[in-house]
């Protein structure tokens, strides 16, 4: 009885485990009065990215004072920008990566803000398996229960699969470079040890000649 009651906790175990490994980060950021404050993630080709950002108003006297406001600036590995907001309280971006590398969303404060008052953000980033809509695919696919899970299942198995070459392909092109790297650093260590021998050869035979030359030796 306890084994068959194990076997049936097994998907349930392998669901939250990895479920959990999916990426999902909900933050909060300190803005600072002056200057930006910036989050990023290594994200690979073609992902799903969905955000929803949110200012966290902390003032006791929030019906006296209009709501503080900030700017938000999302960009990609090259400098595209994704999205841009300015004059914002709350907001969403979404997109599909079309590049491999760390993407890069910052804030800051606009001038609607009293100084000293100190200013939240929070921030709900989802990549991947997390940014999907399951409720559409499940009315789309007409799918519920079981079936619905072991969809989920799969769609989270495919995710880190694809993570999992990623990180192989990253591994591959960072041995490359180092072994590059270090090539390179062994052809100028020999150059520089050749410049020496050489400086020291010119160095004995100029004071050979010089010697000669005053008729020392």
């Amino acid at each position: 009885m306890a084994a068959n009651n194990w076997n049936h906790h097994i998907p349930v175990v392998l669901l939250l485990v990895i479920l959990w490994c999916t990426t999902t980060q909900g933050i909060w950021l300190d803005l600072p009065e002056s200057g930006t404050k910036c989050v990023s993630e290594d994200i690979h080709n073609n992902v799903v990215v969905l955000a929803d950002y949110s200012v966290i108003n902390h003032q006791e006297d929030s019906h006296l004072h209009p709501a503080a406001t900030i700017s938000v600036k999302v960009t990609s590995p090259y400098g595209n920008n994704l999205h841009h907001n300015e004059n914002a309280t709350h907001g969403q971006f979404a997109f599909t990566t079309t590049e491999s590398g760390n993407y890069l969303a910052c804030f800051w404060v606009d001038g609607n803000h009293r100084a000293g008052d100190r200013l939240t953000v929070s921030l709900d980033w989802r990549v991947g398996i997390a940014a999907k809509d399951w409720e559409s695919v499940a009315k789309k696919e007409k799918i519920e229960g079981v079936e619905f899970e072991l969809t989920k299942l799969e769609g989270a198995v495919e995710a880190i699969h694809e993570n999992l070459i990623y990180l192989k392909n990253r591994e591959a092109e960072m041995r490359e470079v180092s072994e590059k790297t270090n090539a390179r650093v062994a052809w100028f260590s020999i150059m520089s040890l050749g410049v020496c021998i050489g400086a020291s050869v010119l160095q004995v035979w100029y004071l050979q000649r010089f010697f000669h030359k005053k008729k020392l030796i």
